[in-house]
């Protein structure tokens, strides 16, 4: 199996930036399309940003222009550049990989969660 590991959340002002990592470590596998989620207080989660293994990215409407996904696939990571940051970016912020195995199966992986806080 293939683990996720996130980091670079924190407590930020608004109008300041974060960039989150997502690291991929394990054995005979390949990335596929990956992305971030994220989940607020009492809030379903939502899908902020997904990138292909072409890299072609894609955006939740209330981060477009703010937020930018970035992958380098010689090292199984994928990167959140958060910029503009407003309070309402508050949540925890989940990593997403669809992973392909040696055998030729694919399967979803998740990241632990790294929270993301801005203050007003």
């Amino acid at each position: 199996q293939v683990q996720l590991v996130e980091s670079g959340g924190g407590l930020v002002q608004a109008g300041g930036s974060l960039r989150l990592s997502c690291a991929a470590s394990g054995s005979g596998f390949s990335l596929l399309g990956m992305g971030w989620y994220r989940q607020a207080p009492g809030k379903e989660r939502e899908l902020v940003a997904s990138i292909t293994s072409g890299g072609n990215t894609n955006y939740v409407d209330s981060v477009k222009g703010r937020f930018s996904i970035f992958r380098d696939n010689a090292k199984n990571t994928v990167y959140l550049q958060m910029s503009s940051l407003k309070p309402e970016d508050t949540a925890v912020y989940y990593c997403n990989a669809a992973v392909r195995s040696y055998t030729g199966s694919s399967y979803p992986s998740w990241g632990q969660g790294t929270q993301v806080t801005v203050s007003s």
